[in-house]
């Protein structure tokens, strides 16, 4: 039996780059970082505020995200939004995503048992 840390490792690793994935898609609708945490744990991928914030930081650094502060609440908030670059990075991101997807089901279902 694989042990609980093991399992919470490899399935850390193979959310890693979905959550750029998912991040990117959620944000087609501008939101900001908090509600867009809540957004991604209420669709199944629950990330933790310390990984979401400076990955936030880190694609709108890189262009695919832009991002806007709103300050008409009491409380000032940045939203976020994928911009164009993100959209194209996007596209070639779940293309891929798809034939991965494609050749794991092949795998699968040529396997010996």
């Amino acid at each position: 039996m694989v042990s609980d840390e093991i399992l919470r490792t490899h399935l850390q690793e193979l959310r890693r780059g979905t959550v750029v994935v998912a991040s990117l898609v959620a944000l087609r609708r501008p939101d900001y970082g908090y509600a867009l945490l809540q957004r991604l744990s209420d669709h199944g991928f629950p990330v933790d505020a310390n990984t979401l914030y400076p990955l936030l930081r880190r694609l709108e650094e890189q262009g695919l995200l832009t991002s806007e502060w709103n300050t008409e609440e009491s409380r000032p908030r940045k939203f976020y939004r994928t911009g164009e670059e993100g959209e194209s990075l996007l596209s070639r991101l779940l293309a891929d995503l798809a034939a991965v997807q494609t050749s794991l089901t092949g795998l699968i279902e040529g396997a010996d048992r």
